[in-house]
């Protein structure tokens, strides 16, 4: 378990189940928020004891981001929250449905919704200061795994339109493995733009090689 501070919040990052998925629990007091349920219930449920769970975030809806959403929900009866395209993915129903632009704010905190789709249609991102949750949106030196074509444009133009005008600073937090910067990844991905690209190409996809 990795533990971040910033001067108004706490990030306890847990990578779990056979898939290495990463679960976020972002605090600032007793106020916390789970993002992502990957495996692993009891392990989550330690770290967020004696604090206040204002919401479950789910950033999409592929089944390894979501094995332990059952027994999360029942032990904290916290709100699960998710966006309206990938709803129908959940094992239980959502009590929020998210939109681009909607914000949350669990006691002190205050997360900001970011719909990115490509992974998924409903892939969002969750920004709390300089900190974006990407889900499986980004990852360093690359976008997240695409089926087609069509949803590589589609993953690139919301990076593009929406997470690459952030500031370089921003800090990103995966969905698997480790982060990134932002500055960083923008840097790559021009070089990615400049390049020829073959009209088949999706999948697992580099910046640069």
């Amino acid at each position: 378990m990795a533990i971040i501070y910033d001067s108004e919040i706490r990030i306890e990052k847990l990578t779990l189940g056979p898939w290495e998925s990463n679960c976020y629990v972002v605090s600032a007091g007793k106020n916390a928020i789970i993002i992502d349920a990957p495996a692993e219930a009891p392990k989550i449920l330690e770290v967020v004891r004696g604090l206040s769970v204002g919401f479950i975030l789910i950033t999409h809806g592929h089944s390894d981001h979501l094995g332990a959403l059952v027994e999360l929900k029942g032990a904290l009866n916290a709100p699960v929250a998710v966006h309206p395209r990938d709803a129908h993915r959940l094992p239980v129903p959502p009590d929020q449905l998210l939109e681009h632009g909607n914000e949350i704010t669990p006691g002190k905190l205050k997360l900001k919704v970011i719909h990115t789709p490509g992974h998924t249609p409903g892939s969002v991102c969750f920004q709390i200061g300089q900190h974006l949750f990407a889900g499986d949106t980004i990852f360093p030196n690359g976008p997240g795994k695409t089926n087609s074509p069509q949803d590589l444009t589609r993953i690139i133009s919301s990076l593009v339109q929406h997470v690459f005008v952030l500031p370089d600073e921003t800090i990103i937090y995966s969905g698997h493995g480790e982060g990134t910067i932002l500055g960083k990844e923008k840097q790559l991905f021009a070089i990615f733009n400049k390049r020829p690209r073959q009209p088949d190409l999706c999948g697992d996809v580099l910046w640069a090689p």
